[in-house]
């Protein structure tokens, strides 16, 4: 598909490995390498499918975890270091990833200070299906990337692949599933991810439809929640933008 999302304003690559980690209930000091670099690896497969812009420290993070993997298979060396001495070929990771975490949260707080203080609420409180109301329900969060893309690992794994059938004159843009979206927020003021996908009938319409919630999250038009971590993700006008309209 020659439509390309730019993901500067999403997550970093340690953001994945700290999505992974919590999404599975791992323990950062004990991390399953083997498991996570899979899992690393098949969350960079999709994005290349739907032709995201990957940074290059994605790659970079992918060629430290298969470095790390290849370590932890190969025999400890003959060394007079005592046992507890040696270091785990994932301390290094680990660090970063808690260094990471603390500056991300620190950060989460100051963002959160500001949107108090310009009375903006963007992580807390929705109200009914056709409303959106500041400070209602605190078990609602702003979804991220890696939970959408989430969320659609399990739209495709929820279709047959009988239904996948590519028709050559059925041509699926960006641009007509962002008017799609449109029309039915404008019924509707709230949606959810998987109901966008119903009557997708192609991999490319899949796509297109995935990257026009992309589109549209980054142009500030809709914004994605879920009703506690890993929550269905549903799909909203933005507030803010309703207010200016009004």
């Amino acid at each position: 598909m020659a439509y390309k999302v730019k993901l500067n304003f999403f997550e970093g690559p340690l953001d994945l490995l700290l999505f992974l980690i919590k999404k599975d209930r791992i323990d950062i000091y004990d991390i399953p390498i083997a498991k996570i670099t899979e899992q690393y690896l098949s969350y960079l497969e999709l994005m290349k499918l739907l032709d995201l812009d990957i940074a290059g420290e994605f790659l970079v993070v992918a060629a430290t975890l298969m470095h790390i993997k290849s370590r932890m298979l190969l025999p400890p060396e003959e060394s007079e270091l005592d046992e507890d001495e040696m270091e785990d070929p994932r301390d290094e990771l680990v660090r970063k990833l808690l260094e990471y975490k603390k500056y991300k949260e620190a950060a989460f707080q100051l963002q959160e200070m500001r949107d108090r203080n310009r009375e903006l609420f963007l992580r807390k409180g929705l109200g009914d299906r056709n409303s959106f109301i500041p400070g209602e329900n605190d078990d609602y969060f702003e979804a991220s990337l890696f939970d959408l893309i989430n969320a659609f690992r399990k739209v495709l794994k929820g279709i047959p692949r009988e239904t996948f059938h590519e028709v050559i004159k059925d041509k699926f843009t960006v641009s007509d599933k962002i008017h799609s979206i449109y029309h039915l927020l404008s019924r509707d003021n709230k949606i959810l991810f998987s109901e966008l996908f119903g009557s997708a009938g192609s991999k490319s319409e899949v796509v297109a439809i995935f990257l026009a919630v992309l589109e549209l999250v980054k142009m500030k038009e809709i914004v994605v929640m879920q009703r506690g971590f890993f929550g269905e993700i549903e799909i909203l006008r933005n507030p803010e933008l309703a207010r200016m309209n009004a």
